[in-house]
């Protein structure tokens, strides 16, 4: 099966100050990490949805090997990064998407996830029984979730409506969102 990484890393951050793809961690920026992991993980091809600062983020990131795109619409929220990344993937058995502000993600978290891609299927890590990132989303599903997503919701209207298989992943990573500089310090024991 071929499986797509889609990581949505569009938004300014406004909570965090700046935009999430910017912040860097261990020496790396958000967006280099998170596409590096999908690309590690075997996703093929690697899409990279940008938006907010987006000049500023393809100067200071590497983003080697991975499609980037613009969502022009940024700011209306991650449904139109979702569907701009989901018209930029090109013909997939699968896509898995990850926000930009997960660092906790693993490669083993989104292997569990990819061992289920079919055309047919949608999957989404939990983390102790609570929904989380990543989230696979079968191509038979791709024009269904384009449909729906708007504002920040992306596609939970869609999978609350379907049947969505669970992974538990809390035994190999952790979906904490990175929100607030506060978030970030605890991640790295600095608070």
């Amino acid at each position: 099966m071929r499986v797509a990484g889609l990581l949505l890393a569009a938004g300014a951050g406004r909570r965090f100050g700046t935009p999430k793809a910017l912040v860097p961690l261990d020496g790396k920026l958000f967006v280099d990490r998170a596409a590096e992991l999908l690309k590690s993980a075997g996703c093929d091809p690697v899409v990279v949805v940008l938006g907010a600062k987006a000049d500023e983020v393809r100067a200071a990131a590497s983003l080697d090997g991975v499609t980037v795109v613009d969502n022009p619409h940024w700011d209306t929220g991650m449904g139109s990064s979702l569907r701009t990344g989901l018209h930029a993937i090109g013909i997939v058995e699968a896509v898995v998407v990850l926000p930009v502000d997960t660092p906790g993600v693993t490669v083993e978290a989104l292997h569990r996830l990819m061992a289920l891609a079919e055309p047919e299927v949608l999957a989404r890590a939990v983390y102790h029984g609570e929904i989380g990132h990543p989230v696979l989303i079968g191509s038979d599903h791709f024009a269904g979730v384009m449909a729906s997503a708007a504002g920040d919701q992306g596609a939970r209207d869609y999978l609350k409506a379907s049947t969505v298989r669970h992974v538990e992943c809390a035994d190999v990573a952790d979906s904490a969102d990175v929100d607030k500089p506060e978030d970030l310090k605890r991640r790295t024991g600095e608070a």
